[in-house]
């Protein structure tokens, strides 16, 4: 029968996570090993360091905070620091910011694949880079986002421009000379972004990207 309920905690602490399985393991502890993590790694094959941690942590003598922050997998650029160093390198020159000013993100004419062959270009070997997928992740990491448009354009001259000017002309010589007269001008141009990366992402005849 002892060997049933022996099982039975085994399987019960493994259904348990964290703080809540090492207090669990403490209480066994307590009860059926005389408080000695060392039988009780040997009765039920739980670490004894993981056990005295809880039982510390049940007499309140230390609170554990897991760190979490060195978990998983670490980012390619943070596992190879020089890796996002080339790759600014090679898109800055292909980069503006949003002609807006409406935020903070950066606009690239250049795609994951082509970065990719640009660092391929430079000496790194394919195996010591990432995936075109995981690239793209990367350069959105660092807050690149590929668009392909066409430069902005100045608004053409319209129909009634000459007709507009000759009248203002017109006023302007019947005023001039009429001291009572005061004479504002007015600039009502619409307003035009520049640069290449304007019309809201837009190309000729297509929808937004």
């Amino acid at each position: 029968m002892e060997g049933l309920t022996d099982e039975l905690l085994v399987v019960a602490a493994r259904r348990l996570k964290g703080k809540q399985r090492r207090l669990f393991l403490a209480e066994v502890c307590r009860r059926l090993c005389d408080r000695s993590p060392r039988k009780a790694e040997e009765r039920f094959g739980w670490g004894r360091e993981t056990v005295a941690k809880g039982l510390r942590e049940e007499n309140h003598e230390v609170e554990v905070v897991p760190d979490t922050s060195h978990r998983g997998r670490r980012r390619s650029e943070d596992q190879n620091p020089q890796l996002a160093v080339d790759i600014r390198g090679v898109v800055e020159p292909h980069t503006q910011c949003d002609p807006e000013l409406k935020s903070s993100r950066l606009y690239t004419n250049l795609s994951a694949g082509e970065v990719r062959q640009a660092l391929l270009e430079k000496g790194y070997v394919a195996e010591q880079l990432p995936r075109e997928r995981t690239l793209r992740d990367i350069l959105h990491r660092m807050n690149y986002r590929l668009k392909r448009i066409r430069k902005g354009k100045p608004l053409k001259k319209t129909k009634e421009t000459d007709a507009i000017f000759a009248n203002v002309h017109a006023m302007h010589e019947e005023a001039k000379d009429d001291a009572e007269t005061l004479e504002i001008s007015v600039d009502t141009k619409a307003k035009v972004s520049l640069g290449e990366y304007v019309l809201g992402g837009k190309k000729q005849n297509r929808q937004p990207r």
